[in-house]
């Protein structure tokens, strides 16, 4: 009887207090593997998103270098191939020609809205294309939209234009690239591309900045060059911003990240 007495003794269960301190210990532990789990996590998302921002604003960066390098070429007398404005977040337009299609103007136009008659085809010309008009003894010209093609009398129709163009006037195909920053929803700034034929379309998301600035001939750095022509470089900085918030940053809920490149200018002579 006392062995087995002794035995009952030796397998007692364990007591409420050592139980509440077990719950306790394992309470701390479960929480410190959670704060560390939901720390990391953060860190991830974090992460990820700077990861987004450098590649839209490299991506911004590439599609405005490849833009820029083609500004001028084989652009008309008196069209300048950039146009420029230090508007903070800044805006630039881009202009080149597109490709060979051109028409030369057989006779003086009617009126401001009469069809043009050209020489040669005008197979190369599409509906609702931007164009341009200039003529080359006085470098004047504009930009106009194509409104209809007659390929077997060799006429291009268009909206009333500033004036009657002469014979031998030429109407060539020109692109039109602009770039700025579309603020509308301050939480949600993107950076915009704006074509002669295509309209606004948002290029990148969460790019908060755009500025550029021109090295000229004399190698003065500007905000606006005083005459296209004088422009050798084109400095561009790019600023993208995350999408997620940072609350442990007070006053900047963002993280930014800003990106910087540079394009020399070869298709713009003075």
């Amino acid at each position: 009887m006392r062995n087995l007495a002794r035995h009952l003794y030796s397998a007692a269960g364990v007591t409420l207090m050592e139980t509440l301190i077990a719950l306790a210990l394992t309470g701390i532990v479960s929480l410190a593997i959670f704060k560390t789990y939901i720390t990391q996590h953060q860190h991830y998302i974090a992460q990820d998103d700077i990861t987004t921002v450098q590649q839209n604003a490299r991506a911004c960066i590439d599609e405005m270098t490849r833009q820029i390098r083609m500004a001028g070429f084989k652009l008309p007398t008196g069209l300048n191939a950039l146009r420029a404005t230090n508007t903070n977040p800044d805006t630039l337009a881009i202009i080149y020609r597109a490709d060979t299609t051109q028409a030369v103007l057989a006779a003086t136009m009617a009126s401001n809205a009469a069809d043009m008659v050209c020489v040669g085809s005008v197979a190369g010309f599409v509906v609702g294309q931007w164009a341009y008009i200039f003529e080359p003894d006085s470098g004047g010209g504009e930009f106009f939209i194509i409104t209809g093609i007659n390929t077997g009398s060799k006429q291009i129709s268009h909206a009333a234009m500033s004036k009657a163009y002469r014979k031998d006037a030429i109407v060539l195909v020109i692109a039109w690239t602009q770039y700025y920053i579309d603020k509308t929803d301050p939480s949600h700034p993107n950076l915009m591309v704006r074509t002669a034929t295509g309209g606004a379309q948002v290029y990148a998301e969460n790019i908060s900045d755009l500025q550029f600035q021109y090295r000229l001939n004399n190698g003065a750095v500007v905000d606006v060059p005083p005459l296209v022509a004088d422009v050798r470089e084109v400095l561009i900085a790019v600023t993208g911003r995350s999408q997620q918030t940072d609350a442990e940053t007070a006053g900047h809920p963002y993280r930014y990240r800003t990106y910087t490149s540079s394009v020399n200018v070869r298709n713009m002579t003075s």
